[in-house]
């Protein structure tokens, strides 16, 4: 097991740091930032560009391979450079993530609980009216794009309000009802995706012998599903991990700019607009590390759950 997961962590290092290089130097060949700095109302002075461009490693006349060698030296040293602004761009990083996390966090625990549920429950209901319930909302609900989703739920608070005459549902603040309505979007979206992919591997369990062998012992069948039948199924799911993650970051992503959120996704645009390389690299390379992580963690609970990993 250990050989086996230092080998998968080498193999999540090394596309991690290859995903990252080749975000900054599509970034650092494509984006100009001397064209808004330049198309200001008050334009400064070639000079000062070139100055101003220089200190922050962004001058296009330099070749993307020079740039990125001071800017893996700096990423190596903790430091991500600065934005056009000026601003550390770890930093502004590092707020942006929060934002995003507050809403990705919990739709994503609350999505794949009730993903693994409802797949399992449609399952051990084979053929029957809640099966086929069950599949056509999960079916509809990935047929919506996540964005879409968000506004037709702002549209139905919307209604919710009107109709009671106060104001029940919003999306502002940073309290617990102003998430509320964000995070109900993740989570129905995750637990679209994650029904859909449990239902077919807790199918396949229920058939096996171990399974009709509790049952023939006088076990229930919801008893044979939960304690024999559960674990083996949840084993298939570990391999959606990173596909799954992918998702919920974009989604994440999209989900901000829907609900007016100032996350990874508002400034994304706004640094590809502004050809602010640096903070796009940081974004960018933030995506490239974290579906490696999630993969990482896909191998390590493939081996808490199957046992035989463990001792391979």
């Amino acid at each position: 097991m250990a050989a086996f997961l230092l080998g998968r962590t080498v193999r999540a290092v090394l596309q991690a740091v290859l995903g990252a290089s080749l975000v900054y130097l599509l970034a650092a060949a494509a984006l100009d930032p001397r064209a808004h700095l330049a198309g200001r109302a008050q334009r400064p002075p070639d000079a000062v560009v070139d100055a101003r461009l220089a200190r922050l490693n962004l001058d296009p006349r330099v070749p993307p391979p020079a740039r990125y060698r001071v800017w893996a030296a700096g990423v190596v040293r903790g430091d991500l450079g600065r934005t056009l602004d000026g601003r550390p761009v770890g930093a502004e990083l590092r707020r942006r993530l929060a934002v995003g996390v507050r809403l990705v966090l919990p739709g994503a625990v609350l999505g794949s609980a009730l993903g693994i549920a409802l797949g399992a429950w449609s399952a051990a209901r084979r053929g029957r009216a809640a099966d086929r319930i069950v599949s056509l909302l999960a079916y509809a609900l990935a047929a919506v794009p996540v964005f879409v989703l968000a506004v037709l739920l702002q549209i139905a608070a919307v209604a919710v309000n009107d109709a009671a005459g106060v104001r029940i549902l919003t999306w502002t603040g940073e309290t617990a009802r102003g998430l509320l309505l964000p995070t109900l979007v993740i989570a129905l979206a995750q637990a679209a995706l994650i029904a859909r992919y449990q239902r077919g591997p807790t199918l396949d369990v229920l058939d096996a012998a171990f399974v009709r062998a509790a049952r023939a012992k006088g076990l229930r069948r919801r008893g044979a599903l939960l304690r024999h039948a559960l674990r083996p199924a949840l084993v298939p799911m570990t391999g959606r991990l990173p596909h799954t993650a992918a998702m919920l970051l974009l989604g994440g992503m999209l989900v901000e700019q829907v609900f007016g959120r100032h996350g990874l996704g508002e400034w994304l645009a706004a640094s590809v607009a502004r050809g602010d390389v640096n903070a796009v690299a940081a974004v960018g390379g933030l995506a490239a590390c974290a579906v490696p992580a999630a993969a990482l963690a896909a191998d390590v609970l493939h081996g808490l759950l199957d046992p035989r990993v463990r001792s391979a």
